[in-house]
């Protein structure tokens, strides 16, 4: 099958969250299995595209209300990713560093879509599934299917996957000028509450629609920001497929950016030298237990709580554990974790900003890693830490709940119900104990190290899902 999957991130081209991670993997192990999956993302003025080589292979034009765009479809020359990329270059919109956050955010992704779909209708192109990431992408399926321009392609299936259906791209009917041509009575496939909501309208218009976990799925029927019934009266044609990871980029064995490999079993000493490097640029002992978070700093991932969770973890327990914050985001949240810098050296220290290689080294070195999220449709960073044989603590939800196990249940993680700085540091103390208890401690280690959460079965998984949109 040839399948195009259609994105606003891929890593490495551009991220900003674990969107990227997917679009950057499933499309390699899908060709792996023998299938012919292409990626296409903007084409961003950023790292990636100064240092890559790319052949343009189509040129065109697109109407966006009463402005008139060119655009470009560039193709990276090696195919170097696994799968083959193409970027689609629009100068005035698209010509900026930054994935997202600008005020024509609405403009820049609709005429990402109508420029994608151009391409396919002007050379003719008529894959065998189109594959839609997020809101950024949820225009596709309806123009396909109700857009008179648009017409000979209602018959490739779409599919449809939320990574975090808190973001929908809402804008107001007085923008419908900026979509192609339909009839008024498709009007409602457009619109939810009022106005223009293309997740709600791809829930709608994708044959399929895939959640990036099972337990992701249940909880969207209860809380979507305003899809709840949609969803519920979509829920048979959809599915929750949990991620997986590149076991390619995360192999604690093979990792370039790590200071020393490791294995399963070399874990003792391979996760105690990169924690001794960690602890050497950060100023912490590396003989007591190291707790760390790796993320955005925004509600939903709990950080608002963070500040407050290492103080009273650092007070309850003093000279006893060291933490380590890697994150951007909320200014306030970064404030408030700086500060502390200045109340626990020695124990506690953050690097404010984002930076994959200590990412990388944080999972190689770190014993433990925090995950007190609000909302998690999947969460990438508990299946990194599990490979490196770091044990998460959890908050309960989305495909947390679905990949850690407590270990008082007979499992491999530590894992709280709320939310809130109580759970938090009551996990932490559990985890202290469980540090201390050493070989119960390295048994665990052992252990999830050895899980299989590889892209491989995966991919699988939505092989069948494609096959099954194409009898």
């Amino acid at each position: 099958m040839e399948i195009i999957h259609i994105s606003a991130e891929c890593y490495p081209v551009a991220k900003v969250g674990g969107l990227a991670d997917v679009v950057g993997a499933l499309p390699k192990y899908l060709n792996q299995l023998g299938h012919h999956a292409k990626v296409v993302v903007p084409g961003y003025d950023n790292k990636f595209s100064k240092e890559n080589e790319f052949e343009t292979i189509h040129q065109g034009q697109l109407r966006l209300g009463w402005f008139t765009f060119s655009y470009t479809i560039l193709k990276e020359k090696t195919n170097k990713l696994g799968f083959e990329l193409y970027l689609i270059a629009i100068p005035e919109l698209f010509d900026r560093p930054n994935v997202y956050s600008y005020e024509d955010d609405t403009e820049r992704f609709t005429a990402f879509q109508v420029a994608f779909l151009n391409w396919l209708t002007e050379t003719n192109q008529t894959p065998d599934i189109i594959h839609c990431h997020d809101h950024h992408t949820g225009l596709i399926s309806f123009m396909m299917s109700h857009a008179p321009i648009y017409q000979h392609l209602n018959h490739v299936p779409t599919i449809l996957t939320i990574h975090n259906g808190q973001y929908q791209g809402w804008f107001g009917f007085d923008k419908l000028h900026y979509l192609p041509q339909v009839s008024s009575s498709r009007l409602g496939f457009l619109e939810w509450n009022g106005i223009i909501n293309p997740l709600a309208s791809a829930i709608k218009c994708a044959w399929k629609v895939t959640t990036v976990s099972p337990s992701y799925l249940d909880e969207l029927s209860e809380k979507a920001n305003g899809l709840e019934n949609l969803l519920r009266f979509e829920r048979p044609k959809c599915l929750g497929i949990l991620n997986g990871i590149d076991n390619e980029v995360w192999n604690p064995k093979t990792d370039d950016m790590l200071e020393f490999n490791y294995d399963v079993k070399t874990l003792s000493t391979g996760k105690s030298k990169n924690k001794k490097y960690l602890c050497e640029q950060f100023n912490l002992d590396p003989t007591k237990p190291l707790f760390t978070f790796i993320g955005r700093l925004v509600g939903e991932k709990g950080a608002d709580l963070l500040p407050e969770i290492c103080s009273i973890a650092l007070s309850r327990n003093p000279n006893e554990i060291n933490i380590l914050i890697l994150g951007s985001g909320d200014s306030n949240v970064e404030h408030g974790l700086t500060q502390l810098t200045h109340f626990y050296k020695g124990n506690y220290n953050a690097y404010i900003g984002y930076n994959e290689k200590l990412a990388h080294i944080i999972y190689a070195g770190a014993d433990y890693l925090l995950m007190p999220s609000r909302v998690e449709p999947c969460g990438l960073n508990q299946l990194y830490a599990l490979r490196y044989g770091t044990i998460p603590i959890v908050r309960r939800t989305g495909g947390l709940k679905d990949t850690v196990i407590d270990i008082g249940d007979g499992g491999f993680g530590i894992c709280h119900d709320q939310t809130s700085v109580y759970d938090v540091n009551y996990s932490i103390t559990r985890a202290i104990d469980l540090y201390n208890d050493v070989k119960n401690f390295d048994k665990t280690r052992k252990t999830i190290m050895q899980i299989d959460h590889s892209w491989e079965k995966v991919a699988q998984e939505y092989i069948e899902v494609y096959q099954s949109l194409k009898k």
